[in-house]
């Protein structure tokens, strides 16, 4: 992860498919170190997730790849 990142003034997104999900929601926002931050939409002043550009690449191929699928 990212060493101490300055999470203040962040563009915070949401993906494009989760309209309709009732607040149930993550957000994300680039770092300028290449990182990415995620955090709840519901609890946006709350705990948030730092990646590394290639651990968030790892995270997001292994979506794709069905890896976390029950």
């Amino acid at each position: 992860m990212s060493q101490n990142p300055n999470l203040a003034n962040l563009t915070w997104r949401k993906s494009t498919r989760s309209g309709g999900q009732g607040g149930a929601c993550v957000e994300v926002a680039d770092l300028p170190d290449g990182g990415v931050a995620v955090r709840d939409s519901k609890d946006p002043d709350g705990p948030k997730l730092v990646f590394t550009g290639p651990e968030w690449l790892a995270f997001i191929g292994g979506v794709k790849d069905g890896e976390f699928d029950r």
